[in-house]
């Protein structure tokens, strides 16, 4: 174990930045993820002209009767396979939000850290965004409900369905990853 942490992590190539002007951009390959426990979501999209491309979507669901370590196990399981397959260049997460409970905290803690164990195993550039910055760059509103996200994403992905509540958080994150980063910004999106 000891061995495999001294080693640094094997990265994958990072697209360049346009600098000015000059050459395009390369597409990049994001990664979102909506940890919770009994539904992780999960969104994967290419982005590209004239709108990004989804790779892959969906929730990790774990029944009510699991116990919480095999659920967790899932999460870390499922996401090394969606990045093994896909092969993203960073990942996008949703930030830490204020619970009212000390419980429901505690186990979001539990899910977004075996999500993050999966991402950080690969390699990945970790970033996370507040879930009201999210609704604010996808909506327009800080405050949004869920169906006006996922009917948002719907159409700026040009998908046929609209995707599950879950997936399309994470989908939300990834494109607005995509967005801050193809303009000038005024405030660097926090790396994990």
């Amino acid at each position: 174990m000891q061995n495999r942490l001294a080693k640094p992590a094997k990265r994958l190539p990072v697209a360049p930045k346009r600098s000015g002007g000059g050459t395009p951009r390369l597409p990049t390959t994001i990664l979102g993820v909506d940890p919770s426990l009994r539904g992780t979501g999960y969104g994967v999209i290419r982005t590209g002209k004239p709108f990004p491309q989804t790779l892959a979507q969906g929730t990790i669901s774990c029944p009510a009767g699991w116990e919480r370590s095999r659920c967790l196990a899932k999460i870390l399981a499922t996401l090394r396979d969606v990045i093994r397959e896909h092969r993203p260049t960073v990942c996008i997460i949703e930030g830490l939000f204020y619970a009212q409970n000390l419980q429901t905290a505690l186990i979001m803690g539990e899910a977004r850290g075996a999500a993050l164990a999966a991402i950080a195993e690969a390699g990945l550039e970790i970033y996370e965004l507040a879930p009201r910055k999210v609704k604010q760059a996808i909506v327009g509103y800080g405050a949004a409900q869920k169906i006006a996200v996922a009917k948002m994403v719907q159409r700026m992905l040009n998908l046929a369905e609209l995707p599950a509540p879950d997936a399309a958080d994470a989908l939300a994150l990834a494109l607005t990853h995509a967005q801050e980063n193809g303009r000038f910004g005024l405030t660097a999106p926090k790396k994990i």
